[in-house]
């Protein structure tokens, strides 16, 4: 039995955010070292300061975890999507929703008290699913950023900037402007969660990559 469109969009909300609020890296970090990562270098629970715990495998675990939860908000989004709806633009609407609630949960999950990651690695995942293209125009200007500058940081800052005008470059499919303001949206929160580094950038304090 089909749904309404209305239904169909609250179910992938709900169904994204808890998706995207299970923190890997925290629990991951829990069961085999017996620490709160929070407690660790910048307190995130991301990949990055997994691997400040001593774990770089723990580090690529929550890496391609948390990829993967963006990924599968997507997917589940197309899945529920397509079986309720007939109209593609909606389609890919849904989408983008998916791919920013999921975002939404990794940075402020509820199991954490709302302090999670800054969401890279999810983001990362949920575009690969929905704008693959534009990822890879975004993954370019990374590597490059990264390998001129030496700035983890400053490569994702920059690619989650260029990855909306890559989508509508790229992605037809996307070329809508609900659609195109939810993948900027996403792009801004990642952008937004890197307060402090683009701080220490502008300062000249931020740690390079070695």
């Amino acid at each position: 039995m089909k749904t309404t469109l209305t239904t169909t969009a609250l179910i992938i909300v709900a169904v994204s955010y808890l998706l995207g609020s299970i923190p890997f890296g925290y629990l991951l970090v829990r069961f085999f070292r017996g620490q709160d990562v929070r407690q660790t270098g910048s307190g995130n629970i991301g990949a990055t300061n997994v691997a400040r715990t001593g774990s770089k495998g723990l580090a690529i675990a929550t890496l391609l975890l948390d990829a993967l939860k963006g990924y599968a908000a997507v997917a589940i989004a197309f899945w529920l999507a397509g079986r309720n709806l007939s109209d593609a633009n909606q389609t890919h609407t849904l989408a983008a929703l998916a791919a920013f609630c999921a975002l939404l949960g990794h940075m402020f999950p509820v199991w954490l008290g709302f302090k999670g990651g800054k969401g890279v690695a999810t983001a990362l995942g949920g575009f690969i699913a929905l704008v693959p293209l534009a990822v890879l125009v975004s993954l370019v200007v990374f590597l490059a950023a990264v390998a001129i500058t030496r700035y983890v940081s400053l490569g994702s800052i920059l690619s989650a900037l260029v990855l909306p005008f890559a989508a509508w470059w790229l992605s037809p499919s996307v070329r809508t402007a609900t659609t195109i303001v939810l993948i900027a949206a996403s792009c801004l929160l990642v952008i937004v969660r890197h307060k402090d580094n683009i701080r220490r950038l502008l300062a000249g304090t931020e740690n390079r990559f070695r």
